[in-house]
C-alpha cells in the first residue's frame, strides 16, 4: 500500500474565475494498493462512499484505463482533513490523490503534466487541481484537453486565514446563481484583475492583490449565499489583509496576510468573535509549494 499527502488548494482568488489557485499545508491522506474488487473505508471515521461511485477509486480507474490496462480494483483507505464542500479543495484532493496514486501503482506511466490533464478531464475545470497536484500557485488555461499553467512558489511569509462556516455550498449551487452573460465592461474589469494578480504573485508585488482580487464576474451573485461572507472581507481589510475573497465556490472565505502566523491567528480569532459569527471556525495556514506527493 502506498500512501499518497494532497494538499488542500484556494481557487478564483477573486478574479481569476476557473483560472487559478494555491495549494495550502491542510492534507487529505490517501492509503491505496492492488484489490480485486473494491474495498473503500475511512481511517478517520468521516463518512465517505464506499462503492465504485467513490472519486478516488474513479480517478484511480481513469489513469488505468488511459493506459490501456486491465483494472480489477483497488483498496483505498482515505484520511479526511480538508472540509467537504466548503471550497477548499476537498474533490480536486479526491481526484489528484486518485490518479497520483494510481499512476505510482503502475510505475509513472505519466508525468505530472499529463495526470494535470487527466484530473482537469475529471474535474472540468484545473483551478484547484492544479495547485493539489503541483503545488504554489498556479495560472491555468484549458487549450483543448490540454491544461497550459504556470506555477510560481508562495512565500512562507503569507498567511492565509479561512473562516469556515458551519454550512456547505455545493459547487453546482454556486454555479446556478450566476448570469449566463455578462457585460463587456464587467468583462475588461475581471481581465484586468486577474491579469493583476498573476503578475502579482509571480513578481511578489502583494501590495497589488486589494485591487486584483476584486471580481464582478462570481462573488457579487454568490456573497448572498454565504451570511456573513461580505463581513468577512470588511474586517479582513480593516485588520490589514493583502486580499479577501471566497474561496472556490465557497462557503470558505479567505483572507491573506503577511504579519505571520500567530498575528493573522489574534486577527482571526477577533473577527469571528466580533459577531454573529456561531459555528464558524478557522485554520491559519501558509502555502503548500510541493503539491501530492508519496509519503
Amino acid at each position: 500500500m502506498l500512501k499518497i499527502k494532497i494538499p488542500a488548494s484556494t481557487a478564483n482568488l477573486g478574479s481569476g474565475f476557473d483560472s487559478l489557485g494555491i495549494a495550502l499545508n491542510l492534507y487529505n491522506y490517501i492509503e491505496i494498493g492492488p484489490a480485486l474488487g473494491c474495498e473503500i473505508s475511512s481511517a478517520d471515521g468521516s463518512e465517505i462512499p464506499t462503492g465504485e461511485d467513490n472519486l478516488v477509486y474513479l480517478s484511480a480507474k481513469k489513469v488505468f484505463e488511459k493506459c490501456g490496462l486491465p483494472f480489477r480494483g483497488l483498496k483505498i483507505v482515505e484520511e479526511n482533513h480538508i472540509p467537504f464542500a466548503r471550497g477548499l479543495g476537498s474533490s480536486s484532493a479526491c481526484i489528484a490523490g486518485g490518479v497520483f496514486g494510481a499512476n505510482e501503482l503502475l510505475g509513472r506511466p505519466f508525468t505530472k503534466d499529463e495526470l494535470l490533464d487527466i484530473a482537469a478531464e475529471i474535474e472540468g475545470h484545473p483551478d484547484n487541481v492544479s495547485p493539489a497536484l503541483l503545488g504554489g500557485f498556479t495560472a491555468n488555461a484549458m487549450e483543448g484537453r490540454s491544461v497550459r499553467y504556470v506555477k510560481s512558489e508562495v512565500p512562507e511569509n503569507l498567511s492565509f486565514a479561512a473562516f469556515v462556516p458551519p454550512f456547505e455550498l455545493k459547487t453546482a449551487d454556486a454555479r446556478a446563481v450566476m448570469p449566463a452573460e455578462v457585460s463587456l465592461k464587467d468583462s475588461v474589469f475581471n481581465v484586468s484583475r486577474s491579469a493583476l494578480l498573476t503578475a502579482s504573485f509571480l513578481s511578489g508585488k502583494f501590495e497589488n492583490l486589494r485591487t486584483a482580487c476584486d471580481d464582478k464576474l462570481h462573488q457579487p451573485y454568490r456573497l448572498p449565499l454565504i451570511p456573513g461572507g461580505t463581513e468577512i472581507i470588511e474586517k479582513s481589510y480593516k485588520n490589514g489583509a493583502l486580499a479577501a475573497y471566497i474561496s472556490g465556490a465557497g462557503s470558505t472565505m479567505m483572507a491573506i496576510f503577511d504579519y505571520g502566523n500567530e498575528k493573522a491567528e489574534a486577527i482571526a480569532e477577533e473577527i469571528l468573535s466580533s459577531g454573529d459569527f456561531s459555528g464558524w471556525k478557522y485554520f491559519i495556514l501558509n502555502a503548500d509549494n510541493s503539491g501530492t506527493a508519496v509519503l
